[in-house]
């Protein structure tokens, strides 16, 4: 079924991007904004705009009920969440199904188990990504990390559950600083995320970071190629490129992705992520469940429009390949 209004819950330039793509689709964009961005462009070109005013700025795009509300009034029948604010969470999906408006991008269950490293490790390995050697489940008693540590072998990284951005994560170089790295580490963990559940995986020394760009279904997935990630400050992408492998490796994780996604039922836009050893293997990292911030490197390699894509896909249309 083809949408007639998106709400569009996001602001600047991803939602200008949008924007765009629902203009040249013939359906009308909605947005929120609060004070702050009453004048930004997205606003004044949208078909209609509601100002959802709060004392924090940042309330007026991560307050569910508000936006929630917004979308109701404004006769939304889905929402494009873009990336950040509400883009990954489970509870904002759930509400709109239950309001019957349309979410652009995967399904709750399967933002929860994405969110969950454990869990899209654990997902992910058993769909036959490769992975690097670590527990398979939460690591709370230091004696056991220990001694899984010890088996993995030095240098070692411990991570957050919950973790993103490179928050939560603390790398190991021997075993002498392993106790006081994982009280660090939970601690860090509950801090930042509410959870302080961390595991251990094998630290891939000077990896270069990949990612693989997929579009899903539900049932089926393609890839896009890959862009080369590895210029970062502070675990942030600075400079992406594409492409960068060669016609063989990149069929082989392109397969891989494809076959991890359609294992969750993935639907919508992703980005997989690998390392990569000094030997040339490939090691699944994690899966960000939404459009991605770089889109338009893979946009201007292949010529295909990404946000128009993923709108496709939720109105029920086929895989364009």
């Amino acid at each position: 079924m083809a949408f007639k209004r998106v709400l569009i819950a996001n602001r600047g330039e991803i939602a200008l991007r949008i924007l765009r793509t629902l203009r040249d689709m013939g359906i009308e964009a909605a947005i929120i904004h609060g004070r702050e961005d009453r004048l930004s462009l997205p606003v004044r070109l949208a078909d209609v705009a509601y100002a959802n005013n709060k004392a924090n700025p940042l309330d007026t795009y991560l307050d569910i009920e508000s936006v929630i509300t917004a979308a109701k009034e404004m006769g939304c029948d889905a929402v494009h969440p873009g990336y950040g604010f509400l883009a990954e969470n489970a509870t904002f999906v759930r509400r709109l199904q239950e309001e019957g408006i349309t979410f652009i991008g995967p399904s709750a269950d399967v933002i929860t188990l994405l969110g969950d490293k454990i869990e899209a490790r654990a997902a992910m390995e058993a769909a036959g990504l490769p992975t690097a050697k670590g527990s398979s489940e939460p690591i709370s008693d230091a004696g056991v990390a220990s001694t899984l540590a010890e088996e993995i072998g030095y240098p070692v990284i411990i991570k957050a559950a919950a973790g993103g951005g490179g928050i939560g994560m603390q790398i190991v170089e021997q075993s002498s600083e392993f106790e006081s790295a994982l009280k660090l580490c939970q601690s860090r963990a509950k801090s930042a995320f509410g959870d302080e559940r961390v595991f251990v995986e094998k630290y891939i020394q000077g990896a270069q970071h990949v990612e693989f760009q997929v579009l899903g279904d539900g049932k089926k997935a393609i890839h896009f190629g890959e862009r080369f990630c590895s210029i970062q400050r502070r675990h942030q992408k600075l400079v992406e490129e594409g492409p960068w492998l060669d016609e063989e490796t990149r069929q082989e994780i392109g397969d891989l992705v494809c076959r991890g996604a359609e294992s969750v039922g993935y639907k919508g836009l992703a980005t997989f992520e690998f390392l990569r050893d000094g030997s040339g293997d490939f090691y699944f990292l994690e899966v960000n469940p939404r459009v991605q911030v770089e889109h338009t490197v893979t946009e201007l390699i292949t010529g295909y429009n990404l946000v128009e894509l993923g709108i496709r896909v939720a109105q029920g249309e086929a895989l364009p390949l």
